[in-house]
């Protein structure tokens, strides 16, 4: 079996977790809910032009950082979306776990990290 072939089964793994079902069925029924729809829209693309203008060295205000933090507390509110936000943050947490077992593994390479 190829390094591919394990990645591919990892992808599967990933594909049939529980955190990614959990986000399909979220995403389901805020999209049946226009109003939850249209609110997360707005939520991710403020979020979207946030981190393009960070990526170019534009930092965002204290100001507007305590808005998208007050907008995620209000997004929060509905269960839906609560749902979504819990599972993609899990899904995150195993894949930078993941992340971290092979940056280990080839530790070795580079030996002990420079500071």
């Amino acid at each position: 079996m190829t390094i591919y072939d394990k990645a591919h089964d990892l992808a599967k793994a990933m594909k049939e977790s529980k955190e990614v079902q959990e986000i399909t069925s979220a995403v389901k029924l805020i999209e049946a809910d226009p109003e939850s729809k249209q609110m997360l829209d707005n939520f991710r693309e403020r979020q979207m032009e946030i981190q393009q203008r960070m990526m170019t060295g534009d930092m965002p205000s204290q100001e507007e950082m305590e808005k998208m933090e007050k907008l995620f507390e209000v997004l929060s509110l509905n269960l839906n979306i609560r749902r979504l936000f819990d599972a993609e943050r899990r899904l995150s947490v195993i894949i930078e776990d993941v992340n971290k077992i092979i940056s280990d593994s080839l530790q070795h390479l580079y030996g002990p990290a420079q500071s």
